[in-house]
C-alpha cells in the first residue's frame, strides 16, 4: 500500500518553493500559468481518470502525485523541464515514503508528459498527459494586455470552459471545450494544439479508450 498521498507532496518545503518560483519564471518570459492552480487541477484530473477507469487506489494516487509535480522542472528552464522535473521528483519522493518502484513510475510519467519528447509509457503517464493537455482556460493567461496577446494567449483566453469526461462503459475520454470564437477561431486551437491532441489520442489508446474532442458542442475528433 502507498505510504503517502499527494498532500504530503504539497507540503514538502522544496516543492512549495520550486512550484512558486517556476511559475514566476514562466510569467517573466510570457508563458501561461503553471503554478499551484495548474498543479492542483492536473493532479485531480489525473487521479479521476484512473479512478473512473477502475485502477487500484495506489495507481490513482501515483497519478495525482505525478500530476502535481509534472511542471516543477520549469524552475530550472522551460526547455527540457520534463526531464529536469523528473530528476527533482526523484530527490523529493523518497522523503515522503515512496519506494523505488513507485518513484520510478512517477518520474517516468513526469519525464514523458511533453509532446515533443514524451510517450504514454505507463498508466500514470497516460493519465498525466491527458490531464495536462486538457487544461485550456482563460485563467491561465498571465498577459494583462489583450492587445498584446499572442496566439497562445488568445486560444487560452477564448476558452471559457474545459472538461475531460471519462466514460468507462463506452471506453471514451472526451475533451469538451467552450470557445469564444470572437476572441479566437477554432482553427487557431488546432494550429497550436494539434500535436497535443495526437498525444492525447495515444494516451487514451494506452488506457484502452478512444479520445474525442468536442468544441462548442460540435464533435471534431
Amino acid at each position: 500500500m502507498l505510504h503517502c498521498k499527494v498532500d504530503d507532496i504539497k507540503n514538502h518545503p522544496l516543492v512549495i518553493a520550486f512550484i512558486e518560483r517556476a511559475n514566476k519564471c514562466l510569467e517573466t518570459i510570457g508563458y501561461t500559468e503553471h503554478g499551484y492552480r495548474h498543479a492542483n487541477l492536473v493532479s485531480n484530473i489525473a487521479y479521476n481518470i484512473l479512478k473512473h477507469l477502475n485502477f487500484e487506489e495506489d495507481v490513482c494516487n501515483l497519478g495525482a502525485i505525478a500530476g502535481y509535480l509534472h511542471d516543477i522542472g520549469n524552475v530550472i528552464n522551460r526547455k527540457g523541464h520534463e526531464q529536469s522535473g523528473a530528476l527533482i521528483a526523484m530527490q523529493v519522493l523518497p522523503d515522503v515514503g515512496l519506494n523505488n518502484e513507485e518513484v520510478a513510475i512517477v518520474i517516468s510519467a513526469v519525464g514523458n508528459h511533453e509532446e515533443s519528447t514524451g510517450e504514454p509509457i505507463n498508466e500514470v503517464a497516460a493519465a498525466l498527459i491527458l490531464a495536462d493537455k486538457s487544461d485550456v482556460h482563460r485563467t491561465r493567461v498571465h498577459n494583462p494586455s489583450v492587445l498584446a496577446f499572442d496566439i497562445h494567449d488568445r486560444v487560452n483566453y477564448a476558452a471559457e470552459k474545459s472538461f475531460l469526461r471519462v466514460n468507462n462503459e463506452k471506453k471514451t475520454i472526451t475533451l469538451e471545450l467552450n470557445i469564444d470564437v470572437n476572441i479566437s477561431q477554432v482553427m487557431e486551437y488546432f494550429e497550436i494544439f494539434l500535436s497535443r491532441m495526437v498525444m492525447c489520442r495515444k494516451a487514451a489508446e494506452f488506457l484502452n479508450c478512444k479520445f474525442e474532442l468536442i468544441i462548442n458542442k460540435t464533435r471534431l475528433l
